[in-house]
C-alpha cells in the first residue's frame, strides 16, 4: 500500500491574498497550524513545494524526525499573474466580476499573465504521478499549496480543468491518497484541523 498525504501549508506571514508564487514565509500561527496537523502522524520520506511556506516546515519536520527530504520544484503553486500579492477586496474594487469570473472557469478567466490552468494541472499530475511511483509502497508527505492539492485531486478524479477551484482546501489541511496497485488511486478525505 502507498500511502500520499498532502498538506497545505498554514498560514503565511501578510494574511489572505493570492499570493501564488510570491514566497512568503510562515507566520508563528502557520506553524502553529501544522504542527498540529501532523502531530500523531508518521511517514517514510518527505516531499515539498520549494516555496518557503512549505519548505521551512518540511525541512524542520526531516530534522525532527530524521527523515529524507526532497524538493519537488513542480509542486509550486500556480502563478497568478497580475494578481500575486493582491487581496480579493483590491482585485473586486477593480472589477467587481472578475472574481466570480474566474472562479466559475479559470480556464477562460485567468489572470492577466497568469499560468495557464492546463499547463498547471499538466505539471502537477506529471509531479503527483512520479512521487506515487517514486514511493511505491511507503508513505510520504508532500507539503504543498492549495493549488496544488485541488490540481492533485481533479487530477486523480478526472475532473473537467474549470472545476479546479471549486475544492476548498483549508490552511494546514490533511488529504490522503491511497494506492494498493489493483485500483486506480483513492482519496481519503482526512482534513484533521488544528
Amino acid at each position: 500500500m502507498t500511502r500520499l498525504d498532502l498538506l497545505r501549508h498554514g498560514e503565511p506571514v501578510g494574511g489572505p491574498r493570492y499570493r501564488g508564487q510570491i514566497d512568503d514565509p510562515l507566520s508563528e500561527r502557520g506553524w502553529a497550524e501544522m504542527r498540529g496537523a501532523v502531530a500523531g502522524e508518521d511517514w517514510d520520506v518527505l516531499v515539498s513545494s520549494p516555496l518557503v511556506r512549505c519548505r521551512a516546515f518540511a525541512e524542520a519536520l526531516a530534522r525532527e524526525r530524521g527523515l529524507p527530504l526532497e524538493i519537488e520544484h513542480r509542486f509550486r503553486e500556480i502563478g497568478f499573474g497580475a494578481w500575486e500579492g493582491r487581496t480579493a477586496a483590491e482585485l473586486r474594487a477593480e472589477d467587481a466580476q472578475a472574481l466570480s469570473r474566474f472562479y466559475a472557469d479559470p480556464v477562460a478567466h485567468r489572470p492577466p499573465g497568469a499560468e495557464p490552468v492546463a499547463e498547471f494541472l499538466a505539471r502537477i499530475a506529471a509531479g503527483l504521478d512520479d512521487c506515487l511511483q517514486r514511493h511505491a509502497g511507503r508513505r510520504a508527505l508532500v507539503v504543498g499549496h492549495a493549488g496544488v492539492i485541488r490540481a492533485a485531486l481533479v487530477h486523480l478524479l478526472e475532473a473537467p480543468a474549470p472545476s479546479l477551484f471549486r475544492i476548498k482546501v483549508p490552511s494546514a489541511g490533511l488529504t490522503r491518497i491511497e494506492a494498493d496497485g489493483e485500483r486506480p488511486p483513492m482519496l481519503i478525505f482526512h482534513g484533521r484541523r488544528p
